[in-house]
């Protein structure tokens, strides 16, 4: 099947737009956890602005990869499959399904790991550290899965050819 070229320019830009998101995470997270990050310096955020926008930064990667991926590139992908695109939670059962996620059940986590980063920021340092730490454990199933995510594909649009 021949995908329309505007699906095929989507895909391509969204394997470039998803790497690179993927790039960034990978560095703010090594910089972030450079050293142990304990609730104690996290209480300090005020006074470390420097860890506060490392802080910031990861929160903001970690939820903009995760977007990309499930909201974007996942839904684009299941129409160059000829993949009925259905909700979001489907959508994920499906790649999970087709070997492109590892779990469903994790990105749910990873998607309420997200809200307590940002909801909880300021007012409970023990859910934010909880959250944080488990946000790092996931960078690499993020990471995983934009790389199968995008040799899915890179495979389909190399059909084309």
């Amino acid at each position: 099947m021949k995908l329309d070229p505007e699906l095929t320019a989507r895909l391509h830009f969204l394997c470039r737009v998803t790497r690179k998101e993927s790039k960034y995470l990978q560095e703010t997270d090594a910089r972030l956890f450079s050293t142990p990050l304990d609730i104690e310096a996290l209480g300090h955020l005020t006074k470390d602005s420097a860890l506060a926008e490392r802080l910031d930064a990861f929160v903001s990667r970690f939820w903009r990869l995760q977007d990309t991926l499930a909201d974007k590139l996942l839904p684009t992908l299941l129409d160059a499959m000829a993949e009925r695109r259905a909700s979001a939670i489907e959508n994920l059962d499906r790649a999970e399904k087709l070997g492109w996620l590892t779990s469903t059940e994790d990105w749910l986590v990873m998607r309420k790991l997200r809200n307590q980063m940002v909801h909880e920021y300021i007012e409970d340092l023990v859910v934010l550290h909880n959250a944080l730490t488990a946000g790092h454990d996931f960078v690499s199933t993020l990471i995983d899965t934009t790389e199968r995510l995008i040799d899915q594909a890179q495979q389909r649009i190399g059909q084309q050819s």
